[in-house]
């Protein structure tokens, strides 16, 4: 059975970030975990995972980007 739902240790292991992280970004916005019912763990969908992971440039079932290559960001300056 595929699982719908993912703990918060799932979660950090396909993220390949810790689980105290992903408590830090839930607490702060940054990325929301829904919560089980019963328990109130914290729990995160498959479709949520990849979304944060495509918005990271991570190739959803590939490979990371290698570190050594720069993403560009955009920068707009505010005008007095």
């Amino acid at each position: 059975m595929d699982k719908k739902y993912l703990t918060i240790k799932e979660a950090a292991k396909i993220l390949g970030v810790s689980a105290l992280t992903l408590r830090n970004w839930d607490n702060s916005g940054k990325f929301p975990a829904g919560r089980h019912p019963i328990s109130n763990y914290r729990v995160y969908t498959k479709e949520d995972i990849d979304a944060l992971l495509s918005q990271m440039g991570v190739k959803i079932g590939g490979r990371r980007r290698p570190k050594n290559e720069v993403k560009k960001l955009s920068v707009n300056h505010l005008k007095d």
